[in-house]
């Protein structure tokens, strides 16, 4: 018999930064005044989303740092961290870590798995989409977010471009030692820069947003590191359960 266990409690793997499309959609009620948009800084946006498009087979990890912020202001320090392997058009495995837990999901085109090492309990669901409808699948009904799932948005529809208030070229520095051009940007309340790849390869390297709805401007910080040839095989999106390990149902959120 599967136990039950609502899928938030199972999974916990927020790395306690929002995509950065959900962070811009919940701030877009706060409209300052604008500054230029600058078309060349909409644009390389553009071209980083049309070329993360064309990658077919891809391994991208990421460190978050990220800040919580105390109701007496004082600021508090985490970090997490997160590796993604993927196949398009339908299959994922993605790893996440914390100080607090680690918890893995793992998808072949037609079943999701989520799986808590630690406590040796995962859920299953049966599925088929491409990963673009998976995480919608996971924002919708479960009301969770995966780390990087912006890179999935970035080059569609779903990225818009008409929000975004303010776009600036600040330059060029480097990122792990790669040449990259620095954006920044503003929607409503959320300040965000991205450091992308110089070249013909634009490749997002590092993300910066900072929530100025909260006075204390708490911000995130993630580094990306990707490899476009990756030695993993097919077989890292099949999942066997080990032994011991419990199944369990998993629920969909709760709506008013």
């Amino acid at each position: 018999m599967k136990r039950k266990l609502a899928v938030l409690g199972l999974l916990a793997m927020s790395l306690a930064a929002p995509g950065l499309q959900a962070q811009a959609a919940a701030a877009d009620t706060a409209r300052p005044a604008a500054n230029p948009v600058n078309p060349a800084a909409i644009q390389a946006l553009k071209d980083m989303g049309a070329h993360l498009q064309t990658l077919k087979r891809f391994q991208v990890s990421t460190e978050l740092t990220g800040e919580v912020v105390l109701a007496s202001g004082q600021k508090l320090q985490h970090t997490a961290k997160a590796d993604m392997k993927a196949v398009r058009p339908n299959k994922l495995r993605v790893a996440m870590e914390s100080t607090s837990s680690s918890r893995e999901l793992i998808y072949d085109g037609k079943t999701l798995t989520l799986w808590t090492p630690e406590r040796k309990y995962f859920s299953t669901v049966e599925f088929e989409d491409t990963l673009g409808g998976l995480i919608s699948l996971l924002e919708e009904k479960y009301g969770v977010q995966l780390p990087m799932e912006d890179f999935f948005r970035w080059g569609t529809p779903d990225a818009p471009f008409d929000k975004i208030e303010s776009a600036m070229n600040a330059g060029q520095a480097l990122v792990g030692g790669d040449l990259c051009d620095h954006y920044a940007f503003r929607q409503g309340s959320i300040d965000w820069q991205i450091w992308i790849s110089a070249g013909s390869k634009p490749l997002p390297r590092k993300l910066v947003i900072i929530n100025r709805a909260d006075e204390a401007r708490p911000q995130s910080i993630q580094l990306f590191d990707w490899n476009l040839k990756p030695g993993f095989k097919d077989a890292v999106f099949k999942f066997t359960p080990p032994r011991g390990a419990t199944a369990i149902e998993m629920l969909p959120r709760k709506t008013r």
